[in-house]
């Protein structure tokens, strides 16, 4: 994990504000979905995308090593390796 050295006040209404320059660098729009995960005293913030990351299906798709995969494209990985 990096520090931007970016620090943030929570409101009243337990809001926080993704810089500009973060949401530039990671491709966050305004309405896009932000997936919310925790680890032990961590929050972590990513954008999310439902879809296999190789092929952008949609069906059967799960969660390894932080992306998701569809089990096609996991068949294709096992048959390469």
């Amino acid at each position: 994990m990096k520090s931007t050295g970016v620090v943030r006040k929570v409101d009243e209404l337990g809001r926080i504000v993704l810089p500009i320059e973060i949401r530039k660098v990671l491709d966050i729009k305004q309405k896009d979905a932000i997936e919310i995960f925790t680890d032990a005293d961590k929050i972590i913030l990513q954008k999310y995308q439902p879809a296999c990351v190789f092929c952008n299906n949609t069906d059967d798709v799960v969660y390894f090593n932080g992306k998701r995969i569809c089990s096609d494209c996991i068949k294709m990985l096992k048959e390469q390796l």
